[in-house]
């Protein structure tokens, strides 16, 4: 049998296997407990058991200490570190130091030249003095050195590599402690100066305490090739949650403004894996923007959100395949977000528009075991039009940015990802905004990132367009100039678990005062006695 036919029968045999099992939490969390974690369609659909808290590690600026401090949107977000040790004669700068257990399930790294670049990674683990992984950063984390494409990526490939986002999405467990450091030869950090340009963030996982964690080992990423490919193949599926189902699909139809189409489904302990829709319209911008999706699990209304934005498109048309969203080049919108219920499913698309559209829709259910951790899946969305942007102060602005709420959730759940999508008016960068996520009531973010397409995986404000199962920019053309830009972030390892609340909001940092729109999108999963 040829090596992809084995993958695609070893994948097979891993889907039919996650669906009957319903993908439960081992006892002890190991590499390839974290990478079928990872693959499994059901993972985001049940409150996590054990329990973690996730934190993000990042090179932020540390004059933000308090939203009433002056460097609350302090912007030099680079070269920051824990401290400095010296191990073995080096300069070791750490960037993350956590108390196990735990596992590092996402790290995103982009550099500002070639200084840079030449920039070396190591990973120690419980205290050995050897670490466990090391390399040269680049290639480390975006260069497939660990694993192959999509665990390991820099994106935009249209990007030069110096642009570029590195991404790394393949999981280190710890039992009882992680240090991650860098050296760098060219390093100089004065209180007048930091160089060269070096920005970072890491999510980890922070499980409760007495949760059993193997830890990885040096070994470990070179024994587990397959399981690691399989993972891999896995995430590059699009509506990978799909499987032999029963289809439900509307007459579809012409709907005047005002007026819906309704599809639904019924039958016990079942979930939607796939929800398609094509729509026409003599306006596209008007149709995907007017058509509004509206969701309900057994009579909870869980999604209210503008066609485009719940499919990433923005408003217009721009193909892109994602792990959760497709948009194919004619047009189909298609999700596979896995939303399960116990009775019943309605969906329905409302002409919110001023024009007549056209709307065919198609549902496909898939069994579902519910049990005492299983969520309901929510999308919410807010609009902030004709935005007032305060500006730079060096550009003629007043600098006194603004956090915009993304999303405010009550209750327990996980937070699953968010989307902005902006109309910008000027010839100049408007996402300089660091993303903000607290948890149950904190006080400082336990996610503080250091600019807004850092956060969505890309860099340096580049326009190019990419795809990525948990990363995306379908449209890139208001980044430096007047025009529209979508950027999405999914998580599945790095998913938020949140007790009683949580907050996410992202900076408003536009390098010039001027007026634009702008629309953020999130979704999420919450246990329904307590939606």
């Amino acid at each position: 049998m040829k090596k992809t036919g084995i993958i695609s029968h070893l994948f097979m045999i891993m889907a039919v296997a996650c669906l009957l099992s319903s993908c439960k939490n081992e006892t002890v969390i190991t590499f390839r407990s974290l990478l079928r974690e990872m693959a499994c369609a059901e993972t985001l659909t049940r409150y996590p058991s054990p329990d973690y808290r996730l934190v993000q590690f990042s090179s932020y600026d540390r004059s933000s200490i308090h939203p009433d401090s002056a460097g609350w949107y302090a912007n030099n977000d680079y070269t920051h570190f824990i401290r400095e040790e010296t191990a073995n004669g080096r300069r070791e700068y750490v960037m993350l130091e956590a108390d196990g257990p735990g596992a590092i399930v996402r790290w995103w790294m982009t550099f500002g030249n070639e200084d840079a670049l030449n920039s070396y990674i190591r990973v120690y683990l419980d205290g050995q003095a050897e670490p466990v992984i090391e390399g040269m950063a680049p290639e480390l984390v975006g260069g497939g050195v660990l694993a192959p494409e999509p665990l390991s990526t820099s994106v935009s490939p249209l990007t030069e590599p110096q642009r570029r986002g590195y991404n790394l999405y393949l999981p280190i467990p710890f039992a009882e402690k992680c240090i991650i450091t860098l050296e760098n030869d060219s390093l100089l950090i004065t209180p007048q100066r930091r160089k060269p340009s070096i920005y970072y963030n890491i999510n980890v996982r922070l499980y409760d305490e007495g949760t059993r964690v193997v830890s990885a080992k040096s070994e470990t990423f070179r024994d587990d090739t397959l399981a690691i490919r399989e993972c891999a193949a896995n995430l590059s599926k699009a509506n990978s949650s799909q499987a032999t189902g029963k289809e439900q699909s509307s007459s579809g139809g012409v709907f005047p403004p005002g007026t819906e189409c309704q599809i639904s489904a019924k039958g016990k302990d079942l979930a939607v894996s796939n929800f398609s829709l094509r729509l026409s319209g003599p306006d596209t911008a008007a149709l995907l923007k007017g058509a509004v999706i509206r969701m309900w699990f057994d009579g909870h209304r869980t999604v209210e959100v503008p066609a485009g934005n719940f499919f990433g498109t923005g408003y217009t048309f721009n193909p892109c395949i994602t792990r959760f969203t497709t948009v194919d080049t004619d047009g189909r919108l298609s999700s596979s977000w896995l939303m399960p219920f116990r009775d019943s499913c309605r969906i329905s698309i409302l002409n919110n528009s001023n024009d007549t559209i056209g709307v065919e829709t198609l549902v496909t259910t898939v069994p579902y075991r519910w049990n005492e951790n299983s969520m309901y899946f929510g999308a919410s969305w807010k609009e902030y039009p004709g935005f007032e942007t305060a500006g730079s102060e060096n550009t003629g602005g007043t600098g006194l940015h603004t956090d915009l709420n993304i999303a405010r959730l009550n209750g327990k759940g996980l937070y699953a990802g968010d989307a902005v999508l902006v109309f910008n008016t000027a010839d100049a960068w408007w996402g300089e905004g660091d993303e903000k996520i607290y948890t149950d009531g904190e006080v400082f973010p336990s996610s503080f990132g250091t600019g807004t397409e850092d956060y969505y995986g890309y860099a340096w404000c580049r326009p190019e367009p990419f795809n990525h199962p948990l990363i995306a920019q379908p449209a890139g053309n208001g980044n430096f100039h007047p025009g529209m830009s979508v950027n999405m972030r999914y998580r599945i390892l790095d998913a938020i678990p949140f007790r009683e609340s949580l907050r996410a909001d992202i900076e408003m940092w536009h390098w010039v005062k001027t007026t634009i729109d702008f629309s953020v999108t999130a979704w999420f999963y919450m246990l329904p006695e307590l939606k």
